[in-house]
């Protein structure tokens, strides 16, 4: 398959299922990068689809550092601590500390103090900030 018909590139070939099941939904990634610009703004189809594209290799990539530290350590679910580790490890150490307070709020949100599965058995979590449901987290 060639780059034009949606060939992994380079990092993501391990992935063995459709090519568009690893990316994020293309509404979501235009509903965030909204948040950016100004009312009036648009946003090109291009730019939504690399964005997601990136988000989706960011992902992919801290995923797979925290997943490799796992098998290190025999385990076989990878946490909100790994990836916050994988973070610091591949050079993101500015985020760690605000990530490590948002899983704070997270686990206390949702009455989770092991990383385990949410008492929440709906599906749905919502995680509220500074009071506010959906509002952004500062921190970053």
């Amino acid at each position: 398959m060639s780059e034009a018909e949606g060939a992994p590139e380079a990092g993501g070939g391990s992935y063995g299922g459709k090519e568009q099941d690893r990316y994020l939904p293309i509404a979501n990634i235009g509903r965030i990068m909204r948040r950016a610009v100004p009312e009036n703004g648009k946003i090109a189809k291009d730019a939504k689809e690399s964005v997601q594209e990136c988000v989706s290799e960011f992902i992919s990539f801290i995923t797979s550092e925290a997943s490799d530290k796992c098998m290190k350590e025999k385990r076989k679910t990878i946490n909100g601590e790994d990836l916050i580790w994988s973070m610091g490890a591949l050079g993101f150490e500015e985020y760690v500390e605000p990530l490590k307070h948002y899983l704070k709020l997270y686990r206390e949100t949702e009455g989770d103090t092991k990383g385990s599965k949410s008492s929440d058995h709906t599906g749905k979590k919502e995680i509220l900030l500074n009071g506010e449901p959906g509002s952004s987290f500062d921190g970053m």
